[in-house]
């Protein structure tokens, strides 16, 4: 496998930049490398590429403002900070791109915004037009209204997710996260090239975050994950690095290449694998699992349990004894799932006394992946 074959032909990439990358050592904007990053990104543009950066940096441009020296610890202190730094933040991108003569946009989303369909495709197109008219799309976590709760909040946790969710969102064909190492390391060594980030890639991971930013190693991975299994490539470098962006682009030996999986995910399908919060879990039988891999769509004689609590239209997670491998948009309720488990599509009326569908979910709404 060479770097340049597999690199050389991306047009469409999303580059995440995490605070680390942004922020000098005393906790600070540091605007020499938004300055330079904004140049590498500005120069991929005016050669054709569509370029839309997720950036982090907004709790730190804004949290001196409201009294803090250090990261918040709060949900309503990261709001604040938020929503004081990130016209700062805008600002100084604003600034350093109009040096090359781009205009910026800022997109700022929730989980929310991803999960309902409607706000999806409108969040795509909002960014395809963007791109075609050569302005940047600067996209962050709505920091200021996003909530956590328990079932259904609206936080991504961290931008690492965020930027694998965009790369779906409009099936850019390279995600590539810049951080404050060079990669992803096995002991010492700097690991070249990952086909899959299988268990034992993710044993190489000691979960240790640095300076002021949210996620780590860790959160990088499950972001590749996201991309690769729906097809496409992902690239962990060091965003320190002058040039970073055209050495990996130019197939140089420059951070961690992870290889994308067989085949690609359609765009509707990465949204119900990746997007969506599951409402329940189907557990289902050796013969419904193969018939899943084949293809097909999952009926109720192949269910073994059900469990939650679940809509029509809903998004549930498929699970064998080894664990969850699938998932989908439900047909039935949790009520009418719970009746009809194990019978016949043939049954279904005699059951319920009325029939919707012959499947608990079509294969239309189902993906089977590797990495759940």
């Amino acid at each position: 496998m060479k770097r340049r074959e597999t690199l050389s032909s991306v047009r469409r990439l999303v580059v995440k930049v995490g605070t680390n990358v942004l922020s000098s050592e005393q906790g600070v904007l540091d605007r020499k490398q938004i300055s330079k990053l904004s140049k590498e990104i500005s120069e991929l543009v005016k050669e054709g590429l569509e370029v839309v950066l997720v950036s982090s940096g907004a709790i730190t441009a804004g949290k001196a403002d409201i009294g803090l020296k250090s990261r918040p610890k709060t949900i309503p202190e990261e709001q604040a900070a938020a929503a004081v730094g990130q016209g700062r933040l805008m600002h100084s991108y604003s600034e350093c791109f109009g040096l090359g003569g781009l205009c910026v946009a800022q997109i700022l989303l929730t989980q929310a915004d991803l999960r309902d369909r409607r706000r999806y495709l409108n969040a795509r197109n909002t960014i395809l037009t963007l791109l075609r008219a050569g302005v940047i799309p600067i996209v962050n976590e709505n920091d200021t209204v996003a909530v956590d709760e328990l079932y259904f909040g609206d936080r991504f946790g961290d931008n690492d997710t965020l930027s694998a969710l965009v790369t779906n969102l409009i099936e850019a064909e390279l995600l590539l996260i810049l951080t404050d190492v060079d990669g992803l390391f096995s002991g010492k060594e700097l690991v070249d090239v990952v086909e899959k980030v299988s268990p034992s890639i993710e044993s190489h991971v000691k979960e240790k975050k640095s300076g002021f930013g949210k996620g780590g190693m860790a959160s990088k991975l499950r972001a590749v994950k996201i991309v690769t299994e729906s097809g496409e490539k992902a690239v962990i470098a060091n965003g320190r690095l002058s040039g970073v962006l055209r050495s990996v682009l130019r197939g140089d030996n420059v951070g961690t290449l992870f290889l994308p999986a067989s085949g690609k995910i359609a765009g509707r399908k990465r949204w119900i694998a990746f997007t969506l919060q599951t409402c329940g879990t189907l557990a289902v039988d050796a013969g419904a699992k193969r018939a899943l891999k084949e293809g097909k769509s999952l009926l109720p004689s192949g269910i073994d349990t059900v469990d939650g609590r679940f809509r029509i239209g809903d998004a549930v997670s498929i699970r064998d004894d080894k664990g969850e491998f699938a998932r989908g948009l439900i047909n039935y309720s949790f009520d009418e799932v719970g009746k009809i488990i194990g019978a016949k599509s043939g049954e279904i009326e005699s059951i319920l006394g009325y029939k919707s569908y012959d499947e608990v979910i079509h294969r239309d709404n189902l993906v089977v992946l590797e990495c759940l």
